[in-house]
Parts: C-alpha cells; structure tokens; sequence
C-alpha cells in the first residue's frame, strides 16, 4: 500500500498521537509542542504538553503534514504561520539579520523510528507544502541543518538537512549557527478544484 499523506487534524488526532506515545512524547516528552511555546514560557511535563497540544489543533492553531501507512502516522512536517510557532533554534542570531518575517516557517520532522531512511521526511515536506498552497502560499523559511558528508544520527536531525530542502526548491539565504541556515522559497497559492470546494 502506497504511503499517504493527511493533515493534522482533531480527525487525525488519535494517529498522531499514537506515534508520539510510541516514542514516549518525542524528545522527553515535548509532545511537538516547543516551537509553539514563546521564548522563556515556563517548562511543563509531558501531560501537560500533550493537553497543550491538543488543544491548539482542536483550535485549528497547529499545522503539520502527516505521512500514513494505512491507518497509521508513521511521520510528520510540523508548519505554520509565524504567530503559531514564534519558537525557532537560533533566534538571537535569526533577529540579528531578520529583514520581513516570512508568511510560514516549517520548523520539525519527525519519522517513526522503524522507518527511518524510506524517505518518509521528504514526502512529509512535499505534502506540508502543498498544503501552505491551498492555505495561500507565500514566503516560506526553514531552518536545517547542514551535516553533508558526514554521519550523524536522524534522530538529531529534526529540523531537516539543507540538502533536503534544496531539492524542494528552497534557497539558502543566511547561516544562524555553525550548521544552521536559513532557507527560503516562495509559493504562489493553489486555487482550489471544484471537487475541494
């Protein structure tokens, strides 16, 4: 069965879920939730994470692009506006030389630790962007890594590697870290079909 892709959702809810509690709340317990999270909010455990969480995709406040394997999320691309995800790596340095903000930033992956290296990251990356054009399009930015020619684990990886975002046509346009850039593309807005309408 081919991989599909679906939106975040309180439909898709229970999925996404299920593979955060399968890999104990992701990253200790932060359930995806740090780049939503203003610079210097209090920390909270994972049960109050989770309820965080959830409450922002009932609301409609939490974007991300999730990958199925029939009935089960096997990974992600977490995006969203800027206002929804004001928390990003680097930011001091990001602030130093911030021109316009963008329209959307995508700021994680995440890859079910059985099927890492199928690929799974890039088909979450094409699907988030799709959905930024049926959202309206515009400038989007990420903020991966770049590690080309050498080890390092995926798991560390989870703001994407450079080279991935390359391929989706994004540009470097500034280092923020010894291994982070900023990349950026612009996308025009999809108009809907009349069977999405």
């Amino acid at each position: 069965m081919p991989l599909t892709s679906k939106p975040l959702s309180p439909d898709t809810w229970p999925a996404f879920a299920r593979l955060v509690e399968k890999h104990n709340g992701i990253f200790g317990g932060c359930w995806c939730i740090s780049f939503h999270l203003e610079p210097g909010e209090t920390r909270h455990g994972p049960s109050a994470y989770k309820a965080m969480k959830k409450a922002r995709v009932w609301e409609g406040r939490a974007h991300a692009a999730l990958v199925f394997d029939g009935q089960d999320a096997v990974g992600w691309c977490q995006f969203g506006p800027v206002a929804e995800l004001p928390n990003i790596r680097s930011k001091k340095a990001y602030e130093e030389g911030l021109g316009d903000l963008p329209d959307w930033r995508i700021t994680c992956f995440f890859v079910d630790r059985e099927r890492r290296r199928e690929g799974i990251a890039d088909l979450a990356l094409r699907e988030a962007l799709r959905q930024i054009a049926r959202l309206g399009g515009g400038t989007i930015e990420a903020y991966p890594e770049d590690y080309a020619g050498q080890k390092v684990s995926s798991s560390f990886l989870c703001s994407g590697t450079v080279g991935m975002f390359e391929k989706a046509g994004f540009d470097k346009t500034r280092k923020i870290a010894m291994r982070r850039w900023v990349v950026a593309r612009k996308l025009p807005a999809k108009r809907a079909t009349r069977a999405a309408r």
